[in-house]
């Protein structure tokens, strides 16, 4: 991938795009994760409003600190770059408390996991409102459009999606080139959704690697049965998740009414 002139694109397609539709700047989540710290530095890199907001709901201390070291940095070296911090456990705890009390299970806790990363966006849209900002996305490829690894009107409730068309080896090779701290590069990618440190990884199956692999095998018209050991275990999650998720990937179905009936 030619980095540096991938990173002057996207920068000048977020400009564009944000001209175009006569809006002032950008919002964006920062996580303390690799995807928000380049998606900030991207809006950055336009001149215009930058907006990054943190949103803890029982987050782990070193996400937090990741988080805050990011903008710090980004605001060092952009004048356009703004921050806040809106912590949402509360909110969080309110709504579990709202809602009728159930015996704990693992679909209770992706539910919560889910709603979440719904309050998140929810936040994201308020700031949005308030300043006439985009909420800017950040999945990449292999998320967005591979296993489908993001939450339904969640963080895949967005306005404009930079990095979607870029898999996760490619967003590493960007936060090499724009200078984004060891901390998050180093850091094992985490959605923070769960209250604990599990990795991506450890709840997919599978690495960011190996899916990458597996998503270009399948482009090439790969089977299962093309792979063994290992290999073959990988492309199984793949495509299982890929599966899975497709209703997040799609648009939303529309019931068509023929026309001999209005």
């Amino acid at each position: 991938m030619q980095t540096e002139k991938v990173i002057e694109y996207v920068v000048n397609w977020l400009k564009e795009y944000a001209t175009s539709a006569k809006m002032n700047g950008f919002v964006v989540g920062i996580s303390g994760g690799i995807d928000s710290a380049v998606v900030s530095s991207l809006c950055a890199r336009t001149g215009l409003r930058t907006l990054c907001v943190e949103l803890p709901i029982h987050q782990a201390p070193e996400q937090v600190s990741r988080g805050k070291l990011h903008i710090e940095n980004l605001k060092k070296n952009f004048a356009n770059v703004s921050d806040v911090r809106t912590n949402l456990t509360s909110v969080f705890e309110d709504f579990k408390r709202a809602v009728p009390s159930i015996e704990a299970s693992p679909k209770q806790e992706l539910a919560l996991a889910n709603t979440r990363a719904r309050l998140r966006m929810t936040t994201l849209y308020y700031y949005a409102g308030l300043h006439n900002y985009l909420v800017a996305g950040t999945g990449n490829k292999v998320e967005d459009f591979g296993v489908g690894f993001f939450t339904k009107y969640g963080d895949g409730g967005v306005d404009l999606s930079p990095l979607a068309d870029l898999m996760k080896s490619e967003v590493y090779e960007m936060a090499g080139k724009m200078g984004i701290i060891d901390e998050i590069v180093n850091a094992q990618p985490t959605d923070g959704l769960f209250g604990d440190s599990r990795t991506d990884e450890e709840q997919i199956g599978a690495t960011y690697a190996e899916l990458e692999w597996a998503m270009e095998m399948e482009e090439k018209g790969k089977t299962e049965e093309d792979f063994t050991g290992r290999e073959q275990e990988a492309f199984r999650i793949y495509k299982m998740r890929n599966r899975a998720n497709k209703h997040k990937m799609v648009p939303i179905p529309v019931c068509e009414i023929p026309v001999h009936l209005k």
